[in-house]
């Protein structure tokens, strides 16, 4: 099998993921979160087809009354509902330039990359479409939902020709962030579908809250947030020369404050997102870049 490499992607890499996605699962209602309170989250929405109505049990979601059969009938009825064969699978990928970054391991990029490769093999062997965003600060490439194993080399293949490979250093993006990426997002998804977001998230300011919780109520989310460590704490007190390939800065990691300060951000971004996926029931997944993709996915959607 075609070997990872550490800053950049093959499609024969992410062909032979196939293979390693067996035994994964995206089944709807057995993805619990490992991360952030091993809670189920059930697929709702036009994923599930209706079958029939019966007469109300005590238990049952007001939401799901059927009110024609209620006021036909003078008794109160619940539709009962059967998952769809086909249910949509959206990879939201994120290819901005801090992406393209890493100490140890794979650039996050790369493990995005992988980690997507190996969702979208899982979704296409257990009968769902397969489709997506790949997306960079002035660039979004949109794939629509099929069937089979030709929509998952269709996404491989965009994720390896992506423009964002090779480029040279780009400026910071505004403070927009992820929200301009999520808004497209949300009006290509249609309920009952299953969205994985893939990335670093820096910038996940209200707005991009916002679209996040637009998506949730009537599909299940799955949030992988991918990290270095250098991102997470600075490394041993020392002076140390960073580049990116066009700039090169030194970097003091003397100062115990500014140490602490550092870790404090990154700790109050994670804490962020954590946050977020409680409240809407959103599976998190840590993802660091020396980690194996095949092991986070087995680890973070256990059954429960």
């Amino acid at each position: 099998m075609e070997a990872a490499a550490p800053a950049s992607i093959c499609a024969a890499r992410l062909i032979a993921l196939n293979r390693e996605s067996r035994g994964l699962s995206l089944r709807a209602g057995l993805i619990s979160a490992a991360q952030a309170g091993d809670y189920q989250a059930a697929v709702k929405g036009r994923g599930m087809e209706y079958d029939e109505s019966r007469p109300y049990q005590a238990g049952d979601e007001i939401r799901h009354i059927d009110w024609r059969v209620t006021a036909r009938t003078g008794k109160a009825h619940t539709k009962l509902f059967r998952e769809e064969r086909e249910r949509p699978v959206w990879l939201w990928i994120d290819f901005r330039a801090p992406m393209f970054f890493a100490t140890r391991g794979r650039f996050k990029s790369v493990l995005a990359a992988e980690l997507a490769a190996l969702f979208a093999w899982t979704a296409a062997r257990q009968g769902d479409r397969v489709g997506g965003m790949v997306f960079a600060e002035t660039t979004r490439h949109e794939l629509r939902p099929e069937a089979g194993k030709a929509a998952v080399l269709g996404l491989i293949r965009r994720l390896v020709e992506h423009p964002a490979w090779g480029q040279a250093p780009r400026a910071p993006e505004g403070e927009e962030g992820l929200a301009p990426a999520l808004l497209g997002l949300c009006r290509l998804v249609r309920p009952g579908s299953l969205v994985i977001l893939l990335s670093d998230f820096r910038c996940f300011n209200a707005a991009a809250r916002a679209h996040i919780a637009r998506l949730r109520p009537q599909n299940e989310l799955i949030m992988a947030h991918i990290h270095d460590r250098l991102e997470a704490q600075l490394p041993p007190a020392g002076c140390y020369r960073v580049t990116d390939g066009g700039r090169e800065v030194m970097f003091d990691s003397r100062d115990r404050r500014h140490a602490e300060t550092y870790a404090e951000r990154f700790n109050a971004r994670r804490e962020a997102l954590l946050k977020c996926a409680r409240a809407a029931h959103i599976n998190y997944l840590s993802c660091r870049t020396e980690a194996d993709p095949v092991a986070l996915i087995r680890q973070g959607l256990r059954r429960r």
